[in-house]
């Protein structure tokens, strides 16, 4: 069996992997060349920590696991995966499908007759019927399921935890037809160890919106709960351990603001398509997350007011550009709108990330005592390890003033001589 996988990234790195692993004959096609190259001298074109990803790119890559940017590798694939971002367009929030149709025209002319499409992307309910489908029937010239095969199983990844979720994660898997379903189930099969759950296009497309709005909705209760905290000046911390202790209550961890591929940007493709009802909960939680850059700004200010220095042509630096600890995934990372609003209030702004190695518009440095030295404040973002176990004894020397914004909860209080602001910490 042959299966090609569209789009080397956080989704298709590990999917064409992981079926290397079980002996499917798999070709990777990216635009990027840099990581075509990568997959074909047996290195994963992703970094930070991703358990046992690695390896099966090493052993694999090169072999049963190779690359290109020719889609006419695709023409003798048994399936075809597509795994490829879809964003949201910034202001109107409506999905930004580039990505998406360009795959679809470029794979039309090159789909084997019989093969299976599965779209692993997140996509707008109703994208399946009114774009996917009609895009590929047009390219291709044949119809399906006669003569092609479709399906929708949207992935359930995190980073960090990519090849664990694939593998021990239940997985939705939607056709609209019983050849499609049948042909997707037994494919997922060979490398989901979890549960499979078969359903219609529609429905599924719902479920994987549904599932990161539901997220998103509880980081914005756990969000808006700190800055109650903050407002009475209790810890938002204690509150949650509290609440917890009730039974069926989970209050999620607040923080720095919500970031990821998924997250922030899922809650509107799920509200696209409404046409009668316009509902009201999820915007209000859309809104109550994006603010928490803002509030760290703010915070930022505050404590350096305290230690004697305005926010206007102070140095601050900010610990963390991706979204998410030991990781290099930036995308909608809170650090992005949060430098923003420190730049435009006249803060001279470092980066620092150990994992992030460039971003269009930022520079991101890799040496800590560099970005902290002559600094006024440091605004930890991510709470990478690199800076839970740093000697900040030992870097407080090196700052001009040691002020500590803390976005993450790394530290339960400041040590001696800091000045510390917090989400969700009250005053100290």
């Amino acid at each position: 069996m042959k299966v090609a996988v569209v789009g080397l990234g956080y989704v298709g790195v590990p999917v064409a992997a992981a079926l290397a692993d079980v002996g499917v004959r798999v070709v990777g096609v990216d635009i990027d060349p840099a990581k075509v190259a990568a997959i074909n001298a047996g290195r994963s074109p992703l970094a930070g920590r991703e358990p046992e990803l690695g390896g099966l790119v090493t052993k694999h890559g090169g072999k049963r696991l190779t690359a290109t940017t020719d889609y006419a590798a695709c023409g003798t694939a048994d399936a075809v995966f597509v795994a490829v971002e879809t964003p949201i367009e910034p202001d109107t929030k409506d999905p930004d499908y580039k990505a998406l149709r360009a795959v679809l025209r470029s794979l039309g002319p090159n789909l084997k007759r019989g093969a299976l499409v599965s779209v692993e992307s997140t996509i707008a309910p109703g994208t399946m019927h009114k774009l996917v489908k009609p895009m590929l029937e047009r390219a291709s010239g044949m119809k399906t399921p006669r003569d092609f095969l479709l399906a929708h199983a949207p992935e359930r990844l995190t980073t960090g935890k990519l090849l664990h979720n694939l593998v021990h994660v239940d997985r939705v898997v939607g056709a609209d037809d019983r050849r499609s379903l049948r042909k997707a189930m037994a494919l997922y099969g060979k490398i989901v160890k979890a549960s499979l759950h078969p359903t219609d296009l529609l429905t599924a497309e719902i479920v994987k919106t549904a599932e990161n709005t539901y997220w998103d909705v509880q980081l914005a209760l756990a969000n808006e709960l700190a800055l109650i905290a903050e407002d009475y000046g209790v810890d938002a911390y204690e509150v949650r351990k509290l609440v917890n202790t009730t039974p069926r209550r989970d209050l999620l961890f607040p923080g720095a603001g919500v970031g990821g591929h998924c997250i922030p940007k899922d809650p509107w493709l799920l509200l696209h398509g409404l046409r009668s009802f316009m509902p009201s909960l999820i915007p209000a939680a859309r809104e109550v997350n994006d603010f928490m850059p803002e509030r760290m700004a703010t915070l930022t200010e505050d404590a350096l007011r305290v230690a004697g220095r305005r926010l206007a042509g102070a140095r601050v630096a900010v610990l963390g550009f991706a979204y998410k600890e030991n990781t290099d995934d930036a995308r909608n990372s809170p650090a992005i709108p949060l430098i923003r609003i420190l730049r435009r209030r006249g803060a001279d702004v470092r980066i620092h990330d150990p994992f992030v190695k460039r971003q269009r518009g930022f520079l991101v440095q890799r040496k800590l005592p560099d970005v902290l030295k002559g600094a006024d404040a440091a605004v930890l973002v991510t709470a990478h390890d690199a800076y839970r176990k740093a000697d900040w004894r030992a870097l407080g020397r090196k700052m001009r003033r040691k002020t500590f914004v803390d976005g993450r909860r790394m530290w339960d209080g400041p040590p001696r001589g800091w000045v510390y602001r917090g989400i969700g910490r009250g005053q100290f």
